[in-house]
């Protein structure tokens, strides 16, 4: 679908509806952990808030792990997912124990309705996400406007 951004507005016009839902809507889901989460096999860290998805919007959304451990040199991957629909992933080869941060990001449309999106990790030895109250890992999904 083509991106269709708003006008330009000039003192005096009228706001339109259909202008007024050319704008983005912000927050729709966010959802954070400040304790660590140990995992080997792909483990759920985070499930996001479910959030009632309208077509042919564009929602971005973004799974941050601050400081992702192993015990031995890894491969630790993150992914979002809808329901067992991989829509992103990201790998990361992490040395021992220290931790790395990984970011991973998607934008995507849905149909309307219901959806609810995980954000999981998965370690080729074992790893631990490792939040806390000043470093949190989080899960947020943003309304960024129509497709």
């Amino acid at each position: 679908m083509a991106i269709n951004p708003n006008v330009d507005f000039s003192a005096g016009a009228v706001l339109l509806a259909s202008q007024q839902n050319r704008f983005p809507r912000g927050v729709m889901s966010y959802v954070q952990h400040t304790t660590n989460v140990a995992f080997t096999t792909e483990t759920t860290i985070l499930t996001a808030t479910t959030f009632t998805a309208v077509a042919n919007r564009y929602y971005q959304i973004t799974f941050v792990e601050p400081s992702l451990t192993a015990s031995a040199t890894a491969d630790t991957t993150l992914r979002i997912k809808q329901g067992a629909t991989v829509l992103q992933q990201g790998l990361l080869r992490n040395p021992t124990t220290t931790g790395y941060a990984l970011t991973i990001s998607v934008v995507k449309t849905f149909t309307a309705g219901s959806v609810t999106i995980t954000g999981t990790a998965q370690s080729t030895a074992t790893g631990s996400a490792q939040g806390s109250a000043t470093a949190p890992g989080y899960l947020l999904i943003e309304d960024i406007g129509p497709a």
